[in-house]
């Protein structure tokens, strides 16, 4: 099998409920927010499922509390303490099941959403409507005072070029069984990451990912060379 990328969003916080666009601000997951995490790590999460701890090399997780408390409820079992508390947990309250590194970076932070930070688009729109500007298109226009397309497509294009050389490439070389990455993020982010990954404008985006979703990226013929977006995937047996 070849080695995968996960896209994980973040659990539903107040915000997503209600569509406001949330980048910079710090929010926490709702109570049924964290239920559904917990529900998708069940289903989802162990050496005989979709996610397989045991081959996972490497984590990135975004700086906000959101993601990071949604890694925590998936209860992936790293051998080391989560870079944001203060120790990990005993191997009775979580077994260790991955030797994976978390590393929390800006790279998969949220688009900088600027001066629409914690508006909908439907105000975005009306505002846009009443100062006599066209309509809106966050993956061509960007955001006013946050970061254009081209600022997003920068920073994704050289994350993906990171996870191809120093973890997809050397596993589809060597034939190795371990190489698959874990990235805990963000909606508008993530379906950017994705087109990116195969190649494509942004302005071609067609993706939902809704709060707490799963995608899944990797190759066509095990090729580096042949990036693809998994619509579906078998379990694994052992």
């Amino acid at each position: 099998m070849a080695p995968r990328v996960f896209l994980i969003r973040h659990g539903e916080t107040e915000w997503s409920l209600n569509g406001r666009h949330t980048g910079i601000t710090d929010l926490q997951l709702t109570e049924n927010g964290e239920k559904r995490i917990k529900a998708t790590g069940k289903a989802l999460v162990g050496n005989d499922r979709l996610i397989a701890p045991k081959k996972i090399v490497h984590v990135y997780v975004s700086p906000r509390q959101r993601a990071q408390r949604t890694l925590e409820l998936l209860e992936i079992g790293c051998r080391e303490r989560l870079p944001w508390t203060e120790k990990r947990k005993t191997e009775s309250e979580e077994p260790i099941r991955t030797e994976a590194k978390v590393e929390v970076t800006e790279a998969v932070r949220e688009w900088d959403y600027g001066d629409y930070e914690g508006l909908t688009s439907k105000t975005i729109r009306e505002q846009r409507a009443e100062r006599g500007e066209g309509a809106w298109d966050i993956w061509k226009d960007g955001c006013p005072g946050g970061e254009s397309p081209e600022d997003v497509i920068k920073r994704l294009d050289a994350l993906i070029a990171e996870i191809r050389e120093k973890f997809h490439g050397p596993c589809l070389n060597d034939g190795e069984e371990k190489g698959d990455v874990l990235i805990v993020a963000h909606g508008h982010i993530l379906r950017a990451f994705a087109m990116r990954w195969v190649g494509r404008p942004l302005t071609e985006t067609a993706l939902i990912l809704e709060a707490g979703g799963v995608g899944t990226l990797s190759y066509e013929h095990k090729s580096i060379e042949e990036p693809a977006i998994i619509l579906g995937g078998g379990f694994v047996v052992e």
